[in-house]
């Protein structure tokens, strides 16, 4: 599971949540790239957008990309570390329900 963290995420995200892969838009150099764009640039490389945009699901089709976002309410630290166990859990049922699509995907029905 490949978890991008889009700009103006903070990176307490990417520092405590250390047992999954987290990269940032600022770490790959993606700062300033519209969405549409970012979504793909992420294509292939990575498996789920954590973002403040509420709109970006609306705006964008995910699915035709094969990404998941987890919109989450502030960018302020304060707010975001309470959080931290249920991002964790988010990107976990994500990557659980993933894994469950590839290996139904194998399966021949008659």
């Amino acid at each position: 599971m490949r978890v991008l963290l889009d700009e103006g995420v903070p990176d307490i995200i990417q520092k405590r949540l250390k047992t999954i892969a987290i990269a940032t838009v600022q770490e790959l150099g993606w700062r300033g790239i519209s969405n549409g764009d970012l979504l793909d640039l992420m294509t292939g490389r990575f498996d789920v957008l954590i973002t403040t945009d509420k709109n970006i699901p609306f705006q964008q089709n995910l699915a035709k990309r094969n990404l998941s976002a987890i919109i989450i309410p502030s960018n302020r630290i304060r707010i975001l570390k309470p959080l931290l166990p249920q991002i964790e859990s988010a990107i976990n049922r994500i990557h659980a329900v993933r894994r469950l699509r590839s290996a139904t995907s194998d399966l021949e029905l008659p």
